[in-house]
């Protein structure tokens, strides 16, 4: 399996001592209380409390500022101590932010992942066994009855609505500014958006580029969210939108016309294999020899630290449980061989967009 420096340096070598070990299991089997009390601590201000205040704060006063009872407050003080998000001065008794605690105030990765998994996937972890052995989205039913959870975003409430989209658009948006320059170096006149959501990249590209004609490729429903959020921005008048569902086999993708550039930005995440081949072969169809196929993932193999792999590893499982229950957050050398299969060929690869993002550039064999 290959892996990136620091990834190599993890996962191939166990450098715990016993204790470490056994304390490390334990955390695991009190996740869910452990997840719980860190995001109360952060959602009451008392994270934010202990961050500003000049010498910590006593159990009582952090009862008395965030209207809590002192029941409450050292149950969630004591907790935080041993999760290790806070610290005690032995002395006094005054609770403050340990390094992690820092980390959970002030890294909005870190909020995004709280709020997605609070409000999204939470309920629905419970039914990740069922879901793994069955291949389907066992604990989308917390949320609603749909197949998928794509069909259900715009029904969501919008509390779950603001997580789900916030987790999404947190990642791909930070590696747009790169990303415009890499698909914009061959100056194409048409892109296809697959996958294009609520039209966030193709208001990007027709801002960026002003020759630039956007078809936007995804379900229907998405589509009527993606005309009202572009609706009056600059440049919508060069974006269209075409409602196919691509999980039907037989959904082709607009055959009038060949695209210059196909753009599939954290898209085939959301699919199987098999599913993944089937519409890259549908794209090969709307290409010509000069198009590129632009690929944008966060491949879990080429990140450059090791938290990004766990975040996107244990991601994989909510694509189990709630969003389709057989798609996940691919290792690159699984997407270099679906690539090939669908008679696509790898022209270079970028990695280190944004929040740990790759595009691979991607044209057609030459004997299509």
């Amino acid at each position: 399996m290959n892996l990136f420096p620091e990834l190599k340096n993890k996962y191939t070598k166990d450098t715990m001592n016993a204790r470490e070990a056994q304390r490390l299991a334990e955390f695991i089997a009190f996740g869910p209380v452990v997840f719980q009390t860190a995001r109360i601590m952060l959602d009451t201000g008392i994270m934010d409390m202990l961050r500003d205040s000049d010498n910590g704060m006593t159990i009582a006063e952090v009862a008395d500022k965030s209207g809590l009872s002192i029941y409450a407050a050292k149950c969630l003080l004591e907790a935080s101590l041993c999760i290790g998000i806070v610290l005690v001065n032995p002395e006094t008794d005054r609770f403050r932010i340990s390094k992690t605690g820092w980390f959970l105030i002030t890294d909005p990765a870190v909020r995004v992942n709280i709020n997605f998994n609070h409000d999204v996937n939470y309920l629905g972890w419970f039914n990740l066994e069922e879901a793994l052995k069955d291949g389907k989205p066992a604990g989308l039913k917390t949320l609603g009855d749909w197949p998928t959870v794509y069909e259900g975003l715009s029904s969501l409430p919008k509390r779950i609505q603001d997580s789900w989209f916030g987790f999404d658009h947190f990642y791909s948006d930070n590696s747009f500014d790169q990303a415009l320059e890499i698909v914009f170096s061959n100056k194409p006149k048409t892109l296809l958006d697959v996958g294009g959501n609520t039209g966030r990249w193709a208001l990007r590209c027709v801002g960026y580029n002003k020759d630039v004609n956007v078809t936007i490729l995804d379900l229907p429903q998405q589509i009527g969210m993606m005309k009202e959020n572009i609706k009056g921005c600059e440049g919508a008048g060069r974006i269209s939108g075409l409602g196919v569902n691509l999980l039907d086999e037989t959904a082709e993708m607009p055959s009038d016309r060949k695209f210059e550039a196909v753009w599939m930005s954290q898209f085939l995440d959301c699919f199987s294999e098999e599913q993944v081949v089937s519409i890259l072969r549908r794209a090969v169809k709307v290409m010509n020899n000069e198009s590129r196929l632009y690929i944008m993932e966060t491949f879990w193999d080429r990140q450059r630290y090791e938290p990004a792999a766990l975040c996107l590893t244990l991601t994989s499982l909510y694509f189990t449980a709630i969003a389709n229950g057989n798609s996940k957050m691919y290792h690159s050398e699984d997407m270099e061989r679906l690539v090939k299969e669908a008679g696509l060929e790898i022209e270079t690869i970028h990695d280190g967009l944004g929040q740990g993002h790759s595009i691979m550039v991607c044209k057609r064999k030459q004997y299509y």
